[in-house]
């Protein structure tokens, strides 16, 4: 990651199957991408948890009128504190919408639309693929273990985490995460309330998917 790039934006850019160009777990995406700007927050102390709710503390600075990182502070710092849960799942479709306009703006993806049948059907196309690898192999590395979590680059770490958390398909599945689990807590301490949600959230829209 470099040191201009969010962990919102990064999560997004993770979240390709460079094989068949195209999102995956899109449907869950924006619990991610929701979890990692309020990771952000909390990180940068803005956000603080208070007994398992986020607490506005401090107005970030720099967060821009657009983006997800401002958007979600806006709705924290009106609101009590609430779970983080409750966050990660607010409006967590527009967040899909939200980072991939900023994403296109820059032209670091492809906005392809078009009908089916009538029906409108979008493709995001990653235009900087390498760039999707190059993240997808350093998580994938962060979670399978080789470098002390106390040395790693604390982004890196973060989305590392969130990304188990988050049993995210191409990086980590949920086969390989039950057997790295102990490593991702170690990875997700910094952000261990949000990490957990994440998880929750993630696990609770998948059992909802499997009911029908």
């Amino acid at each position: 990651m470099t040191q201009d790039e969010t962990l919102t934006r990064s999560a997004f850019l993770l979240a390709f199957d460079l094989r068949k160009e195209r999102l995956t777990n899109r449907s869950e995406l924006g619990y991610l991408l929701r979890a990692a700007a309020l990771a952000e927050l909390l990180l940068e102390g803005s956000l603080a948890d208070e007994s398992g709710k986020a607490r506005a503390v401090a107005e970030p600075a720099g967060a821009g009128t657009g983006s997800l990182r401002a958007i979600v502070w806006e709705q924290i710092s009106g609101s009590p504190p609430r779970s983080w849960r409750r966050w990660i799942g607010k409006d967590h479709a527009k967040a899909v919408r939200v980072v991939r306009d900023e994403l296109a703006a820059d032209r670091l993806i492809r906005v392809e639309r078009h009908r089916v049948l009538f029906i409108p059907v979008e493709r995001i196309v990653p235009r900087k693929a390498y760039l999707s690898r190059r993240l997808a192999e350093r998580v994938g590395r962060a979670i399978r273990g080789g470098q002390p979590v106390g040395r790693m680059e604390r982004d890196l770490r973060v989305l590392a985490a969130l990304a188990g958390a988050a049993r995210m398909k191409g990086v980590v599945g949920s086969g390989e995460a039950r057997r790295h689990q102990k490593r991702i807590e170690q990875l997700s301490v910094p952000v261990e309330p949000i990490a957990t949600a994440l998880r929750k959230s993630v696990e609770a829209a998948r059992g909802s998917a499997a009911g029908g």
